[in-house]
């Protein structure tokens, strides 16, 4: 069996203090991303981003191909860096659907976990909202909140992470100890 790291992608990885992010020309990766994600490669884990993409896709804000470009371009940007990601997920859905992709549901990782044969007992879950806590722990991840924009470090407390982190660079190392 396999180990993972799940990885929430919107202010996570990536900055996107408006919402609904898709346009190139606004990427911005977060500090120590790039570092951080350069460690966990050179690990055995399986690096494996779960990202919900319904208010975008879901509700027309943008295609599915906007979506596709953005993505390709962070991939890019990643592997000319010698970093590793096994595969993304996204959930396209409208949040009203009620689908079993989106987030806090655990459809993502439940596939994820079929696809990559994942020992869900000594994986990880890294996101920076409640509802990504709720995701990891409805499937027993070791789960730690990164600190965004949208929550602080008094709400993510509130759902019962294994750790609360200030930033990316801090979660990897708690991963790697």
């Amino acid at each position: 069996m396999n180990k993972a790291i799940f990885l929430d992608r919107d202010n996570t990885l990536i900055e996107d203090k408006e919402g609904h992010i898709h346009e190139i020309e606004k990427f911005k990766l977060l500090d120590g991303v790039i570092e951080g994600l350069k460690k966990l490669s050179e690990t055995d884990y399986k690096l494996i981003i779960v990202t919900d993409q319904g208010g975008g896709i879901g509700r027309g804000l943008y295609t599915e191909e906007d979506y596709e470009k953005f993505n390709n371009h962070m991939l890019n940007i990643f592997k000319e860096n010698g970093i590793r990601i096994d595969k993304v997920y996204h959930c396209p859905h409208h949040p009203d659907l009620n689908c079993s992709c989106r987030k806090p549901k655990p459809g993502m990782l439940l596939k994820a976990k079929e696809e990559f044969d994942v020992d869900i007992n000594k994986s990880w879950f890294l996101g920076d909202k409640v509802r990504d806590i709720e995701t990891g722990k409805s499937v027993n991840v070791k789960m730690i909140g990164v600190i965004g924009y949208e929550e602080d470090r008094e709400k993510l407390e509130s759902a019962n992470p294994d750790y609360v982190v200030d930033n990316f660079l801090e979660a990897v190392e708690i991963i790697l100890k």
